[in-house]
């Protein structure tokens, strides 16, 4: 029997941000259940923005084939957003000067990972707009906590921003991230400080998503992200029964039986 509820709360909920990676994903592959939430929520008028590490070239897939609203990509470095059938990319900061500050930071990045011979850039580096990515778990095994977090501390030692999900470090120059960009694309569609609160879900896996867990009192873990809990310093309100994409199903699954009511 489930133990997954949501409270009365969230029946006013007609937006949703989610996480990708082993959040509607798990272990890198969709499940069927997952995408068809994807499409149950849009059918029932929520919107849906996946807000994620992911490069721009697989955001490009998401915005063009999901069934979301628009995909806040590499950290809310760039929006993908269909109009009238037609994409848009969009930065905050013109994206000649995001992309001298990455190669800037690569080159700086790949000269740290000179002294850790085992790890590599991700395999979709070349795929991305604005971030540097190294892999820690996504096809290798998992790197220790500890190192991950020592490889953290000597990014920002650089000067640049970095954060850990469950598959990579990714790290960037500029002010931008996953909650500044999604309160201000939220905004940008009239939503209030007040009503954030009211009307807005979200829903993650892994210590990256932890700001808008915090901005956002209406938040859902799934289960896997229990393997972070002692290391969040802002934990979601309540936690699903099932891992990843089977998690994120049951959080669609169950907010909509509500909004029913």
């Amino acid at each position: 029997m489930s133990s997954f509820s949501l409270g009365p709360n969230w029946s006013r909920v007609n937006w949703v941000l989610t996480d990708v990676d082993d959040t509607i994903t798990l272990h890198g592959r969709l499940p069927p259940e997952a995408l068809r939430a994807l499409e149950q929520l849009q059918e029932a008028g929520i919107g849906v923005v996946a807000v994620t590490g992911a490069c721009a070239g697989w955001c490009d897939h998401i915005a063009h084939a999901w069934p979301v609203n628009a995909v806040l990509g590499e950290n809310g470095a760039i929006v993908l957003e269909k109009h009238n059938g037609r994409m848009t990319l969009t930065s905050a900061r013109p994206l000649a000067e995001v992309r001298a500050d990455q190669a800037r930071l690569r080159v700086q990045i790949e000269a740290m990972l000179l002294n850790e011979p085992d790890l590599t850039l991700t395999l979709d580096q070349p795929y991305r707009l604005c971030e540097v990515a190294i892999d820690i778990g996504q096809n290798r095994e998992r790197v220790d906590p500890e190192r991950v977090a020592a490889l953290l501390e000597r990014i920002h030692a650089l000067g640049a921003h970095a954060t850990a999900s469950s598959i990579h470090i990714n790290a960037w120059y500029g002010e931008h991230s996953k909650r500044a960009t999604a309160l201000r694309y939220l905004s940008q569609r009239g939503l209030s400080g007040s009503e954030l609160h009211h009307r807005v879900g979200c829903i993650g896996d892994s210590p990256n998503d932890q700001a808008l867990f915090e901005a956002l009192p209406l938040s859902v873990g799934v289960a896997n992200i229990r393997k972070y809990w002692d290391r969040l310093q802002h934990r979601p309100s309540v936690v699903t029964d099932l891992e990843g994409g089977y998690g994120f199903a049951q959080f669609a699954q169950t907010l909509l039986a509500l909004r029913r009511i």
